[in-house]
């Protein structure tokens, strides 16, 4: 076994990668000017020992533990409340995916007068921000998955509307990233399974975006393999710091790799998660193999070189599909939607969704509201046929 080292990243932000780097979260913060930061969180965190030491090691650290698994406006809302009431200069964003989006919103938000919305991922619409109103932001991730840590973006739920919105600037960029597997190690199974998938979903579907960009495709593919290696013994040992280390590295790779473009895994998992409040890398694992069908006649080149990566067999879209199905069943991921509560109540408002969602630009197969609406009755009855 090789050994874990230390390492400092300048791609696409800083990242203080290494077991213990923790302990250098003051640092962090110093180096971007933050004095009395606000630490973000989810709810399950609240009381967790790895948040009461964070909170020690800053003197003067407030915390907002208001996040829920998929953030809605209220969170964002209630955590602007508390940043402005303390006094705060800056966010450490401290969590799972859903608690680092909500972190780099509020950060965001903490200096503007315009409503959330307007800054979805519009056109430019970005550009109505008050860059000065910006707060600087540390992220610290504790799953291995979304690579929310190095994203620019941050997704929300519009409650009245029962949408996700990608709430984007460039400048909510994370200033610094610490990414300790220590603070992983705690993982069960099931979530490490989860979270680790997802971020192979944002490598193989960056991978097989349309378009030329082979950085983007470098890293992916090198993510992929990384995955394919190590996200089962983080599930079967999850003291693994290695493979802990490994995980945490693929997924910031599969979030640096997705500036290419999702697909249609996204672009039904987002309307899922914010209709059925279902777990986002688990609804993003569950759908893959629907969409690697669908998007056979786009991809199979594509999957020829994956085959390759991942050392598979035989004929390369045959090797991969079969290969994804067994990796899930491996990992104890559910074969359906229906597994996790989906119902079958709401197709055609899921498949419309789907097809404005900003991820389904990025399908290798043009794909309209009643094919995504097929897929997804596929997906929650276990169809892989895609009859619907």
């Amino acid at each position: 076994m090789s050994a874990v080292l230390k390492a400092n990243w300048n791609y696409p932000t800083r990242v203080w990668h290494g077991p213990g780097r923790i302990s250098e979260l003051p640092a962090a913060c110093a180096a971007l000017g933050i004095k009395h930061p606000l630490l973000v969180t989810d709810e399950g965190l609240r009381n967790a020992d790895m948040v009461r030491a964070a909170i020690a090691l800053v003197p003067g650290t407030g915390l907002f533990a208001g996040v829920r698994g998929n953030p809605v406006a209220a969170n964002i809302d209630a955590g602007l409340a508390v940043y402005r009431a303390g006094g705060h200069d800056g966010v450490i964003a401290f969590g799972g995916g859903s608690a680092l989006d909500a972190g780099k919103v509020i950060a965001f938000m903490s200096g503007q007068t315009r409503p959330l919305w307007d800054f979805e991922d519009v056109g430019d619409w970005w550009t109505r921000a008050d860059e000065r109103g910006i707060a600087p932001v540390v992220a610290v991730p504790t799953t291995a998955g979304t690579g929310s840590e190095v994203g620019r973006a941050g997704v929300v739920i519009n409650e009245a509307t029962h949408q996700k919105k990608i709430i984007f600037h460039p400048k909510m960029m994370p200033g610094v990233v610490i990414s300790d597997p220590e603070l992983t190690v705690g993982l069960p199974p099931g979530v490490t399974a989860a979270t680790g998938i997802d971020a192979f979903v944002h490598c193989f579907e960056a991978y097989c975006a349309p378009g030329f960009h082979p950085l983007a495709d470098g890293i992916a593919l090198e993510g992929m393999r990384l995955i394919q290696e190590y996200l089962p013994r983080a599930c079967e040992n999850g003291k693994d710091i290695e493979a802990r280390s490994r995980m945490l590295a693929a997924a910031t790779m599969g979030a640096t790799a997705f500036q290419k473009g999702l697909g249609g895994v996204h672009a039904i998992a987002h309307p899922v998660g914010a209709f059925y409040n279902t777990h986002h890398g688990l609804t993003n694992a569950i759908i893959l193999p629907y969409l690697i069908v669908h998007n056979r006649p786009a991809i199979e080149s594509q999957l020829a070189v994956i085959a390759r990566v991942l050392d598979l067999k035989g004929e390369p879209f045959a090797a991969v599909f079969d290969w994804v199905l067994e990796f899930r069943r491996r990992l104890k991921i559910p074969t359906k939607l229906a597994d996790i509560g989906v119902t079958l109540d709401k197709p055609d408002t899921i498949g419309h969704e789907a097809s404005l969602d900003p991820s389904a630009s990025g399908n290798p197969l043009p794909t309209n509201a009643q094919a995504y609406a097929r897929l997804f009755r596929s997906a929650v009855k276990g169809d892989l046929t895609l009859k619907g």
